[in-house]
């Protein structure tokens, strides 16, 4: 069982490699990436995963962005070492970080991913939010951390100053 843990500074590099082997290329020219540049991700919920020999296997980051006056957590990227895919390691982690923000009183969740993999954790389709562009609306997805947090909620999903 791997032993997940807050990410600290000392792991930042090593996650951006995992990230660069993980994703395509360019991955920072995502539009997502606009709601994250200058600011720092969610801390005590970027967690970094590793193995006995605390060889890193996966990590996940959340960000603090806002739509109109609402809070919200921008899930992603998270990523699971090639040699580590398929057991289970990036369901954990999102899963982990899922129940860790709801302990500090975050509300929402949202991410920009494939609805039949995120929809086994809960999240579904986000009707009226709309993420900076070029970002197909169909992906973006939403998960309420506490009932009916997503009621009512719409707009363009703007960047956020770092929480504490």
């Amino acid at each position: 069982m791997p032993e997940l843990r807050p990410e600290t500074r000392d792991d930042w590099w090593e996650v951006e490699g995992l990230y660069d082997l993980c994703f395509a290329p360019g991955r920072e020219a995502l539009s997502s990436y606009r709601l994250r540049d200058g600011i720092s991700p969610v801390a005590g919920l970027s967690l970094v995963a590793r193995d006995a020999e605390g060889i890193l296997g996966g990590a996940v980051r959340y960000w603090p962005v806002r739509i109109g006056a609402h809070d919200a957590l921008l899930l992603g990227p998270v990523a699971v070492h090639p040699t580590r895919q398929g057991e289970g390691l990036g369901g954990l982690l999102i899963r982990e970080s899922l129940k860790r923000a709801r302990a500090l009183g975050w509300r929402r969740a949202m991410l920009v991913g494939d609805a039949p993999y995120y929809g086994r954790f809960g999240f579904m389709r986000l009707d009226g939010v709309e993420m900076p562009p070029p970002t197909n609306p169909e992906r973006i997805l939403g998960i309420p951390l506490v009932p009916g947090a997503w009621d009512g909620i719409a707009g363009k999903v703007t960047r956020a100053a770092s929480k504490p």
